[in-house]
């Protein structure tokens, strides 16, 4: 039998002498970048990129009242040095913060004659701390470490999507959600009827938004999109051809109405009515020709004729919402848009304009953000609006609308709103510049009836501005906002 010696010395194997194949990354880096590019701390006034606070207070001034005869500017911020160290504000119970100081200049426009710059008074106004990060990428905040963390949001862009009605129709809807703006979503019924919502709230037919957008006409319509065949009512010979097909859209005739005062003869109101010659899926014949005739209408649209086996798109959901339309022209839209809105009746029609303007088109009240518009123009294949293009334009609604009927057919898919594709990061400086954007809105307002409740009596920036108002928002952020926690040895990220 053969003796056991004792366990076999294996040869020991050294890694000591393995070179380092990739540096560790600067895993707060994000976080200390981000705040970096908030604040620009270590940049001069003049050389500051329009991101960050400066772009906040880029966006809130100048500030005027109602009358425009005072106008307060801003020249530039600057960020002081913090009055106690880390280690002071963790022991006595502090928060580590810079006092932010921002230079305004008030000019006033009450005497024409006088020269302006006579006029202006330039001041550096404190606007309270700022809680400032510290280099373990912490805010210390009433002496305890918080950390904020990085938030996972639904990018802007354009969504489809897709759910089932209780009675088993598919319905689709294209969502557009903003940087910051009215959100507008289209959305299918089951009646097969588009519907535009703005604000989630405001429901309009489609065609209601497209005819406001300038495709005034059923015309316009039938030609953007396709959607129905044109029959020429000009000789009754090729007349016959039309015999048998259905009216893709009603044949409407206008008439003038006028009330006349029986007494003096002069005329009162004229009221524009239009009258339904043929309705919508009416069945052409031979006899209709002399009725359109002597209408003078000179062509009508009709249902295409599709081959079962052809690629053909089907766009009856467009013909039923011109069906349901309550407009019929462009000034008829853009009022129905008004009221709408605002529940009133539009006093003109450019005021009417001005409001869809002011909710889509307006770089001061809509702004899709550079990953927005990136991502608008990859889905919907757009090659020719530019990136610096942060409104939307007709040519987006239009693609939506298309990629819609495109879902409709089958020859579209919808998104996954849970791929990290549609997500984007929202990081520590962004979250930052929000909170001290809604708190210099505040400010605004206060500033605006401050200025307005002032009239011959003179005043400089600093009796204007109200330091407490930013502070209250940064500071109920800090203290009570699920993204601001304590640092428990987490990962920020």
């Amino acid at each position: 039998m053969p003796r056991f010696n004792g366990p076999v010395a294996l040869p020991r194997q050294t890694f000591a002498r393995t070179r380092t194949v990739q540096d560790y990354p600067d895993f707060l880096g994000i976080q200390l970048q981000s705040y970096e590019d908030f604040v620009q701390a270590n940049i001069a006034p003049e050389e500051r990129d329009d991101t960050g606070l400066q772009a906040v207070f880029k966006e809130h001034f100048p500030i005027q009242d109602t009358r425009e005869r005072y106008t307060l500017e801003f020249i530039h911020y600057a960020l002081e040095t913090p009055k106690h160290t880390v280690e002071e504000c963790i022991a006595q119970g502090l928060s580590f913060a810079v006092p932010l100081k921002a230079k305004l200049r008030l000019s006033s426009k009450e005497d024409e004659d006088e020269d302006e710059a006579e006029e202006a008074v330039e001041q550096d106004v404190y606007l309270g701390n700022l809680p400032f990060m510290t280099e373990r990428g912490t805010f210390v905040i009433n002496g305890a470490e918080r950390v904020v963390v990085s938030q996972l949001h639904r990018s802007p862009g354009v969504f489809f999507g897709s759910n089932i009605h209780p009675n088993g129709t598919q319905l689709f809807s294209a969502r557009i959600i903003p940087f910051r703006g009215s959100w507008i979503e289209f959305t299918t019924d089951v009646s097969n009827v588009m519907w535009a919502y703005i604000d989630r709230k405001k429901k309009l037919p489609v065609t209601t938004l497209l005819r406001a957008l300038g495709f005034s006409s059923n015309d316009d319509l039938v030609t953007a999109f396709d959607l129905a065949d044109t029959i020429k009512v000009d000789n009754k010979r090729n007349w016959k051809n039309a015999a048998g097909r259905k009216l893709a859209a009603s044949v409407t005739v206008e008439r003038v109405d006028t009330v006349v005062d029986e007494d003096t003869g002069e005329v009162i109101s004229e009221e524009t009515v239009r009258d339904v010659l043929l309705p919508a899926d009416h069945e052409l014949s031979e006899d209709d020709y002399g009725l359109l005739k002597d209408a003078n209408v000179s062509k009508v649209f009709v249902v295409q004729e599709k081959d079962e086996d052809s690629d053909s798109i089907d766009n009856t959901s467009l013909l039923n919402t011109i069906k349901k339309d309550p407009t019929h022209n462009e000034e008829e839209a853009l009022k129905y848009l008004y009221e709408q809105m605002r529940g009133t009746e539009a006093p003109d029609v450019e005021t009417a304009r001005g409001v869809l303007d002011r909710l889509f088109f307006s770089d001061k009240r809509y702004d899709l953000g550079d990953v927005g518009r990136y991502r608008l123009n990859q889905r919907l294949r757009h090659t020719d609006v530019p990136l610096e293009t942060l409104t939307l334009t007709v040519q987006d609604m239009t693609s939506i609308i298309r990629e819609l009927i495109a879902l409709l057919n089958g020859k579209a898919s919808v998104d996954d709103i849970d791929h990290l594709g549609n997500r984007r990061v929202r990081t520590v400086g962004e979250q930052m510049s929000s909170q001290f954007s809604l708190g210099l809105a505040r400010m605004a307002r206060t500033i605006k009836e401050r200025m307005n409740l002032r009239d011959a009596d003179s005043f400089t920036p600093q009796d204007l501005v109200n330091a407490r108002t930013v502070s209250s928002v940064i500071n109920t952020f800090f203290g009570t906002n699920q993204l601001s926690q304590f640092m428990d040895q987490t990962n920020p990220l």
